[in-house]
């Protein structure tokens, strides 16, 4: 019998579209295409859609892609895996990105045709901007943006990487035309809190915006796999291989402690700053992983299938207060 799950479904910002506290980020579904595509190994069609049937095996309810994930390759696969599994059109959340880099907002109209195209016959529930660098203003996106959620191409808005004085002036824009900005997407996990000091998470909480944390296992260095074995840094790429190297002994203490965290709730160290990363801050906060194997996946979602207590979240805050 498969575990309980603990961990109460969530809404996207103030939309009413109810999302699992984890989703499966699906940045490896590009096929070996796209800037991102050499960063993971080239999977079949069949290994794709084995992950998927994972996630939602383990209660995992919502997708994350975009445009530039293999520029529209990841997006296809994600849909086909869905197919596959003979997955009902209104059961899954699909969120993905329009890429704004040498564009403006007039290009919204337009691209979005081939992300509905690309994930047929899944409705797109929550769209991104995906960076804030396009030749328009975010009042121009989200004007775009909110003319898609009129002609019902999209259920809801969302922005990626802003910042917090962006990311205001995008909900305020929206709010103009009756909407609620969903959520923005940043890097967020527990050795990397920057959003906690730049402001970004106080807005997001300010205005009902959730935070759609990526990299929230900063490439594996929370799982503590590196400190046990620094050598399998040498299977990484050369910039990311030093990045990590850096950080070994600064994160020592904190993947031990969550090492006998883990040992306690009988999970790993992983699934421990998962935990903490979309329980700290409430409802605020929620987590995209990605994973290249089926076993990547059940940790994942098995991180909804215990709660850490408020003496152990307060721990690895303190633990990790020099990330901010």
């Amino acid at each position: 019998m498969a575990e309980k799950i603990v961990m109460q479904m969530r809404s996207l910002g103030d939309t009413g579209i109810q999302v699992t506290p984890i989703g499966l980020g699906v940045m490896q579904f590009s096929g070996g295409a796209g800037p991102f595509g050499a960063a993971f190994p080239v999977m079949t069609q069949e290994e794709k859609t084995s992950l998927v049937k994972t996630a939602l095996e383990g209660g995992i309810n919502w997708f994350d892609t975009a445009e530039l994930y293999g520029f529209g390759q990841s997006e296809r696969n994600l849909s086909q895996a869905l197919q596959n599994l003979g997955i009902k059109i209104g059961t899954v959340v699909v969120a993905t990105k329009w890429w704004p880099l040498f564009r403006t907002a007039r290009n919204i109209q337009y691209s979005i045709k081939d992300r509905l195209n690309y994930l047929n016959p899944y409705p797109i529930d929550l769209y991104y901007v995906h960076q804030p660098f396009s030749f328009s203003s975010p009042e121009a996106e989200m004007d775009a943006m909110a003319d898609l959620v009129a002609a019902g191409k999209i259920r809801s808005v969302g922005v990626s990487n802003f910042s917090a004085e962006r990311m205001r002036h995008a909900h305020t824009a929206l709010a103009k035309r009756g909407l609620k900005l969903a959520a923005n997407q940043v890097h967020y996990s527990l050795a990397h809190r920057k959003i906690e000091a730049d402001g970004t998470l106080q807005a997001a909480q300010e205005l009902g915006v959730s935070i759609v944390a990526y990299t929230p296992l900063e490439y594996g260095l929370l799982t503590g796999i590196y400190h046990k074995n620094p050598a399998l840094l040498e299977n990484k790429p050369l910039f990311r291989r030093r990045g990590l190297q850096r950080r070994l002994e600064a994160t020592r203490s904190l993947v031990t402690t969550m090492e006998v965290f883990a040992a306690k709730y009988n999970v790993t160290a992983g699934q421990v700053a998962l935990n903490w990363l979309v329980s700290f801050h409430g409802d605020t906060v929620l987590a995209i992983p990605g994973a290249t194997k089926a076993s990547q996946v059940e940790q994942s979602a098995g991180v909804m299938k215990f709660n850490l207590s408020e003496e152990e979240l307060d721990r690895l805050d303190h633990l990790s207060k020099g990330f901010r």
